[in-house]
């Protein structure tokens, strides 16, 4: 059995990643026959251990029937990013800094507006309004449809 393995990295991990977890693992139920196979988790890089998914995530995602009230964030660590293939952040910087400080996993990490072929940040809602959530949701969960294939193939291992 191949484990594919996806992490998504956003900054405070209750917001971006934990939904874009959410919409992954819904999708791949969805549109992947193997999709208990997958491994989906998130963190952040600067995440308050333990924190829960900030409010609006979690009413944006059960709008969408997606439960995401047992989530708590947790911070990137070396010990976390050797477990997954393909690390998806939501911003440059994010890229950028997860590849300098874990040179080991440079290869693995992606925007993930990349995997559809486009360079775009995923804006940082907090402290919005519920809307903002809203088309946070949406852009993250565009994004995961223009580059599913790509996710699969990288999430696989295959480079």
């Amino acid at each position: 059995m191949n484990i594919k393995s996806v992490l998504f990295v956003c900054t405070a991990n209750i917001c971006r990643s934990p939904m874009a977890e959410a919409l992954l693992r819904a999708r791949l139920q969805k549109e992947q026959p193997d999709w208990r196979e997958w491994q989906v988790e998130s963190a952040g890089t600067w995440a308050l251990d333990g924190e829960m998914a900030a409010r609006y995530s979690r009413q944006v995602m059960a709008e969408r029937s997606l439960d995401i009230s047992g989530h708590r964030g947790r911070t990137v660590s070396a010990e976390l990013l050797k477990r997954f293939n393909l690390v998806l952040t939501m911003e440059p910087g994010q890229k950028e800094a997860l590849q300098i400080e874990f040179p080991g996993i440079a290869d693995r990490v992606y925007l993930l507006s990349e995997m559809g072929g486009t360079v775009t940040t995923v804006d940082d809602p907090y402290g919005r309004a519920v809307e903002a959530y809203q088309q946070t949701a949406e852009k993250i969960d565009q994004m995961l449809a223009r580059g599913m294939q790509r996710i699969v193939a990288l999430a696989s291992g295959e480079k």
